[in-house]
């Protein structure tokens, strides 16, 4: 591995834990019977990749979303079955970051949406903190607010367009193979993060 500079993680399976199929089962009991085809780790309908890239409101998507299943759900239950996957951040690997930032400029790059940003804000805010989540990085960058995602290049190239340093410098740590796949493809250095790993024991 060249020496690297910088380091951009995912969010969602990396620092905070996600569990997609408590979404689908949400989903399922409010009588949406097709959601694997709709929203997945590995694949978004149009519909949710025009919310992670900030092409519908909140109001719109909820409308949207009752237009194409048939349903009559309400706001709420849709935020709260959407919410669903979001569980907990881990404490260890938030931690790490903060001695990480003393060798390397630290960023986030995640697929997310507004209505996620307001839960996992919810969830980080339920202990004490003595700072806020995003000053865990140099700098945060999330689709819905630059209109891009990933796996698409164009997402990568923005970011490090933005950052002003070569991919080859750069390490991504992501837990999506598709993701990863399309970091590569713009010559980013990077790490699959498995389910049995935390980025505190990957010898960073």
């Amino acid at each position: 591995m060249q020496k690297i500079e910088n380091i951009i993680f995912d969010l969602g399976g990396v620092l905070l834990d996600i569990d997609y199929n408590l979404t689908r089962s949400a989903f399922e009991k409010l009588g949406v019977v097709n959601f694997d085809e709709m929203y997945s780790q590995a694949n978004a309908d149009k519909l949710f990749q025009k919310l992670e890239t900030g092409a519908v409101t909140e109001e719109e998507f909820y409308k949207e979303l009752n237009r194409s299943t048939g349903l009559h759900l309400s706001p709420k239950e849709i935020r709260e079955a959407w919410n669903a996957m979001l569980l907990s951040f881990s404490e260890e690997s938030l931690n790490f970051l903060d001695q990480l930032r003393d060798r390397y400029k630290v960023f986030l790059l995640s697929n997310t949406n507004y209505i996620h940003l307001v839960s996992f804000y919810e969830i980080y805010h339920q202990k004490e903190r003595e700072k806020s989540f995003e000053q865990y990085f140099n700098k945060t960058f999330y689709s819905f607010e630059i209109g891009l995602r990933k796996p698409n290049l164009d997402c990568y190239e923005c970011v490090l367009n933005d950052l002003q340093t070569e991919p080859q410098k750069t390490l991504f740590i992501d837990d999506s193979i598709k993701n990863i796949q399309g970091a590569e493809k713009v010559g980013l250095q990077t790490i699959l993060l498995t389910p049995e790993k935390r980025i505190e024991n990957l010898g960073l």
